[in-house]
């Protein structure tokens, strides 16, 4: 009976054992790069993190230094494991759970709308949990959705003069879940999940006229969301001369060129930065940036930016060479979703975009954010490891 109890136990090792060694653990200079710049970004991202955050964490909870940043390395332990799981399992096997992404993606988006249920802050239900733990909806549906259109665009590429049977599938699930993150609402999430689609259709080869009309569709949805309200219209507005109106929908912007450009070359000194005590809102997580160029100067700066463009680089350079027409669309979603975010926020922080309030990839705090663009960027490194070198 012993026999046969530890033989039933090794079953399961010996699974994982196998489908572990399915993808070849092969370092392609695409993928050691990629690795290589996640990595740095999430280092910096810790570091940032707990010089950001350290005042608000002693005014809010207890005299405590440390309480964002030991949820962040919680949630940076957590998006490790599926970053690292996501550049091991095959990314052709992601195909065969579209379904279940989508209804998961769906079902939690309609959840988190529910009075009671959905968490209710800074005018949005966009969490679902309880406590800190908290889940936000649409970062799953940026997954799900890359992962749907990939898999559409690569089944039907016969078929890509043909909106009805390529563009209508996507655009649909495009809509739907732009419905429902509207409602939270979510702009600046709505504009990193049409970049994501956008960059798939673009990348499957759609006709230009097919793509021109859903950007145009697209740009004036989100137009007439950002300017019919008053408020929201100034906010949108703002970074255009945030200083005519400093004290109030120009005060975060303001804060930020002040933080930013203080810093000089090498900085003012890791943790010696002003702004974050009061004067710059949100300076761990859309701000963070800011705090960036005050304490590490251009040099930081500079630093950030240009890994930012080396995971750009070797993204295009992995969508190039992937094996497949699936793997080339998947790695060209990624990258767009990464950069595209990266730059909506960074735009923001030094006044060249309107503040939408997306985080910067891996570096501001957060948790569902950080876990999917992780698992995300897992993906791109399987593709890179498949690819030609």
């Amino acid at each position: 009976m012993s026999l046969v109890a530890g033989s039933q136990s090794v079953r399961p090792l010996a699974r994982v054992r196998r489908w572990w060694n399915a993808t070849p653990n092969v370092r392609t200079p695409n993928s050691v790069l990629l690795v290589l710049s996640v990595a740095v970004l999430n280092a910096i991202g810790l570091v940032m993190v707990l010089s950001a955050s350290s005042i608000e964490s002693i005014d809010l909870h207890q005299g405590s230094p440390w309480w964002f940043f030991e949820r962040q390395i919680v949630w940076t332990v957590l998006a490790t494991i599926g970053f690292v799981v996501a550049s091991r399992f095959d990314y052709r096997r992601w195909r065969s759970y579209t379904g279940p992404l989508l209804g998961v993606a769906f079902g939690l988006l309609f959840i988190v709308l529910i009075p009671g249920v959905g968490i209710y802050a800074d005018g949005a239900r966009r969490w679902i949990g309880y406590g800190q733990f908290r889940v936000q909806p649409s970062e799953i549906a940026k997954l799900a959705l890359l992962v749907y259109a990939a898999d559409v665009l690569t089944r039907r590429q016969a078929v890509l003069h043909d909106w009805r049977q390529s563009v209508r599938p996507v655009v649909l699930v495009l809509a739907g879940i732009g419905v429902l993150v509207m409602a939270e609402p979510d702009l600046a999430s709505m504009m990193v999940i049409g970049v994501i689609a956008m960059a798939t259709l673009i990348a499957a080869g759609v006709r230009l006229r097919h793509l021109g009309v859903l950007a145009g569709a697209a740009a004036a949805g989100v137009t007439m969301f950002a300017l019919v309200v008053p408020w929201r219209r100034a906010r949108m507005l703002a970074f255009l001369d945030p200083w005519h109106d400093r004290a109030n929908t120009g005060y975060q912007v303001v804060q930020s060129l002040i933080a930013t450009g203080s810093g000089g070359w090498t900085g003012v000194g890791l943790g010696a930065g002003r702004s974050k005590w009061g004067f710059l809102p949100a300076a761990h997580t859309d701000f963070i940036f800011a705090v960036i160029g005050e304490e590490l100067g251009l040099v930081g700066a500079v630093l950030v930016i240009a890994l930012f463009a080396l995971i750009a680089v070797m993204g295009i350079r992995t969508a190039a060479r992937a094996p497949d027409r699936f793997g080339m669309i998947l790695a060209t979603g990624v990258t767009a979703w990464i950069i595209g975010q990266a730059v909506l926020n960074l735009g923001g922080v030094v006044s060249l975009l309107p503040v939408t309030g997306v985080p910067l990839p891996f570096i501001s705090v957060g948790g569902t954010a950080l876990i999917s663009t992780m698992v995300a960027a897992g993906l791109l490194v399987n593709v890179a490891r498949q690819g030609r070198s």
